[in-house]
C-alpha cells in the first residue's frame, strides 16, 4: 500500500447520504480516502476511492482502519493517544466544545510519536485552523459530506506549488516624484532576512520588496513590517489574486516571498498610509518586458539583488539588477487574472 500523503482531507462516508456521485465529485476535488463508521460494503464502490473504516479505540487495527475518539476531557485525550499504538492507519478525534488547546497537546504527542493524527471538522476555517496549530498541524482533516466545496479547496490548496519564478530585471530609469502617500503592511508574523512582498504598478511585472528586517543605525528593525510603496500599487494577495495596497485592511492576507521563489500567506494585522517623498523605479526584463514600483525615497526600503541580497532604493542606479516576478496574463479583474487587451503605463 502506498504510504499516506502528509497533509490528507478525508471525506466521512457515514450513512446514506453518501452516493456514487458524492464520492465521485469528492474524486474530482482530489479526496482519494473515506472513512465509515459502518461497514466498508454500505459504501459505494468507486474506483480509486480508499476506503477506511472505524474501529474501537482499544481494539487493534491496520492499514484500513481508523480509531475515533470524542473528545470531552483529559481522559479522552489519553484514549487518542493510547489508540495511536494500536497499529491503525491514524487517529481520528472529535472535539466537543474546546478545538484548539486540545489539538495543540495531540499534535505535540501525536508528532513526538511519529503517529498520524486527524481531526474532524466542518467548516474551512477549522479545517484551515486544524492544518496550522503549532506551525505542524494535524496530518489529516475528516469532513462530512456537506463541507465537501470547502474541503476541495483546501486540498487545492495543499497541492498547489507556492514557489514563486523569480527573474533577473535591469533598471533603466529612476525618477523622484515627489510626495505620495504610501502604505506600511505590518504583519501578524515575523518576517525573515531575504523575504518580502511582490509589489508593481503593473499587473504582469511585481518587484520583490524588501521587509524591514535589515539592521540600521538610523532605526531599529520592524521584522513584521514592508513598506510596500505608493497606495496605488498591487501586491500579491490570496489565492494569487492582487489587490492594491490602498485596500488592504487588518486581518486580510498576502503573500510573502523569498529570494528563493517559497512563499507564505501572512495575515495583515495593519496598514500605515502616510505621505513620505517617493521614487519611481523602471526595470526592464530579459523579454523586454518594462514594469515599474514606486517607493518611499528611504535607506531603509529595499529591493534585492539576484543573490537575494537586499539593496536599498538610495544606492540603486540605471543599470543595476533586481528580483522581479512576471505574470502570463496582463490583465486584472477584481485581482483575478483575466485575458483581455490591456495597456498599463
Amino acid at each position: 500500500m502506498a504510504p499516506r500523503p502528509d497533509k490528507e482531507v478525508v471525506l466521512d462516508a457515514t450513512g446514506p447520504a453518501v452516493t456514487v456521485e458524492v464520492l465521485e465529485r469528492a474524486m474530482k476535488a482530489g479526496i482519494t480516502t473515506v472513512i465509515t463508521r459502518g461497514p466498508a460494503a454500505e459504501v459505494p464502490p468507486v474506483d480509486g476511492m480508499e476506503v477506511v473504516t472505524v474501529a474501537q479505540a482499544r481494539e487493534e487495527g491496520g492499514a484500513k482502519t481508523a480509531a475515533w475518539v470524542e473528545v470531552t476531557g483529559a481522559k479522552d485525550m489519553e484514549a487518542a493517544v493510547a489508540a495511536a499504538g494500536r497499529g491503525h492507519a491514524f487517529v481520528v478525534v472529535q472535539p466537543a466544545n474546546w478545538k484548539i488547546i486540545p489539538l495543540e497537546n495531540l499534535i505535540a504527542d501525536f508528532h513526538r510519536s511519529g503517529r498520524r493524527l486527524y481531526a474532524y471538522m466542518k467548516t474551512d476555517a477549522e479545517m484551515e485552523m486544524a492544518f496550522s496549530i503549532l506551525e505542524k498541524g494535524v496530518d489529516g482533516i475528516v469532513v462530512p459530506v456537506d463541507a465537501l466545496e470547502p474541503a476541495a479547496r483546501i486540498v487545492a490548496a495543499l497541492g498547489r506549488d507556492d514557489r514563486f519564478a523569480l527573474t533577473v530585471a535591469r533598471v533603466t530609469r529612476m525618477v523622484d516624484v515627489g510626495t505620495g502617500e504610501r502604505a506600511c503592511i505590518d504583519t501578524a508574523s515575523q518576517l525573515a532576512v531575504g523575504e518580502g512582498l511582490l509589489v508593481g504598478s503593473r499587473a504582469s511585472f511585481f518587484f520583490l520588496v524588501h521587509s524591514e528586517t535589515v539592521p540600521s543605525e538610523y532605526i531599529p528593525t520592524r521584522e513584521f513590517r514592508v513598506n510596500a510603496g505608493a497606495i496605488h500599487s498591487y501586491v500579491l494577495g490570496e489565492e494569487d489574486k492582487t489587490r492594491y495596497l490602498s485596500e488592504l485592511r487588518s486581518s486580510d492576507r498576502v503573500r510573502t516571498v523569498r529570494s528563493d521563489g517559497g512563499s507564505r500567506q501572512v495575515i495583515v494585522g495593519r496598514v500605515k498610509i502616510e505621505r513620505r517623498p517617493l521614487t519611481m523605479i523602471e526595470a526592464q526584463a530579459a523579454d523586454g518586458e518594462l514594469g515599474t514600483v514606486m517607493l518611499q525615497k528611504a535607506e531603509t526600503i529595499r529591493l534585492m539583488r539576484p543573490d537575494g541580497s537586499p539593496v536599498s532604493v538610495t544606492d540603486i542606479k540605471v543599470g543595476d539588477e533586481v528580483l522581479v516576478h512576471l505574470t502570463k496574463s496582463k490583465a486584472r479583474h477584481f485581482g483575478g487574472e483575466v485575458d483581455e487587451f490591456i495597456l498599463e503605463r
